[in-house]
C-alpha cells in the first residue's frame, strides 16, 4: 500500500498535475558540506555500516531522495549512497530532519520533503568554490530538484572540520563562507535563500575553535548557526554517533521552522 501510495505521488510530481483539486506540493532541501553531513552515524569501526535505522530515520512515502540519477524516490539511509563516494556511509542528519518536519504540521498540507544529497567527505570550503566540481554539482542537483513543482526551501551546511588543519585556512573560512553563499544564491536566483550551518563539534586539526569562531563572524542575512557542540561523538573522535544525528536532525529542523 505504501509503495502504491508513493508511486501515485511521484506521478502526480512527474506531471505537474492536480489531484482531488490541489498540487502536491514538493519542498525540497540541499545538504551539502563534508562526512557528518554525508552522515558516518554507525559506519565508524569495522569499515562498514552497522544498518542501524531508528524511527526517526525511517523510510516514509511523504520523504523523498534525489538520486544521482536525478529522479525522485523513496528516501532511505544512508541518504548519501552514489554521492559521498570512495566512504563508508551511515546515517546523518537528513532523514530525522525531515521526519521532524513533518510532524510539526506546519508545511503545507500532503506536502512532500526533498532531500537532496550533495555532501562529500573530506573537503575543505576551498573544494567548493564557485566553478569547482562539487559547487556545480550541487547547482545541478538543486535545479533538478525545482523543475516542475518543486520549492528549495534551505541549504543545509555541515562543513568545516577539513579547514582546521591549517591556520590560514581557519582564518580565511569566515570570508570564504560569505562568498560561498552569495555565489550560490546568485546562481540560483534565490538572493534570500535561508542557509542554516552547522557549528562544528570536532575538526581534523589543531584550529577547531579558530573555525567555529569564523562560523560564528557570517553576519549574511538568512544564515542561521545550528551548533553541533556538546552531541556524542564516535570513537574516530571526528564523527556524529547515530544518536548524534537523530539529535542534529531535529535541532536543524526546530532552526528552519523558526523561519515560517
Amino acid at each position: 500500500m505504501a509503495a502504491l501510495r508513493l508511486m501515485l505521488l511521484l506521478l502526480l510530481l512527474h506531471l505537474g498535475a492536480a489531484a482531488a483539486n490541489r498540487t502536491t506540493p514538493l519542498v525540497s532541501f540541499l545538504l551539502a558540506g563534508q562526512s557528518n553531513m554525508g552522515g558516518r552515524g554507525g559506519a565508524t569501526s569495522g569499515g562498514r555500516w552497522d544498518g542501524v535505522v531508528p524511527p526517526e530515520c525511517a523510510p516514509s512515502p511523504r520523504i523523498l531522495r534525489l538520486s544521482p540519477e536525478l529522479r525522485w524516490d523513496e528516501a532511505r539511509e544512508p541518504l548519501h549512497r552514489g554521492i559521498d563516494l570512495h566512504n563508508v556511509l551511515g546515517v546523518g542528519p537528513g532523514m530525522p530532519f525531515a521526519h521532524a518536519l513533518l510532524r510539526s504540521r506546519r508545511l503545507p498540507p500532503h506536502a512532500l520533503v526533498g532531500l537532496v544529497p550533495c555532501a562529500q567527505g573530506a573537503t575543505p570550503i576551498a573544494d567548493w568554490e564557485r566553478g569547482t566540481h562539487l559547487y556545480q554539482r550541487m547547482l545541478h542537483r538543486a535545479r533538478a530538484a525545482t523543475a516542475g513543482n518543486g520549492k528549495l526551501a534551505a541549504l543545509l551546511w555541515y562543513q568545516g572540520e577539513a579547514d582546521t588543519i591549517s591556520r590560514r585556512d581557519a582564518e580565511l573560512y569566515a570570508g570564504r563562507m560569505e562568498a560561498f553563499v552569495r555565489d550560490v544564491r546568485r546562481d540560483l536566483g534565490m538572493p534570500d535563500l535561508l542557509v542554516i550551518q552547522v557549528g562544528l563539534a570536532t575538526g581534523q586539526g589543531k584550529f577547531l575553535d579558530l573555525v567555529r569562531a569564523a562560523q560564528k563572524r557570517v553576519v549574511l542575512s538568512n544564515v542561521r548557526y545550528v551548533d553541533a557542540r556538546g552531541l556524542p561523538v564516535a570513537n574516530d573522535y571526528t564523527h556524529l554517533t547515530t544518536a548524534a544525528q537523530v539529535k542534529l536532525g531535529t535541532m536543524l529542523a526546530n532552526s528552519y521552522l523558526a523561519t515560517l
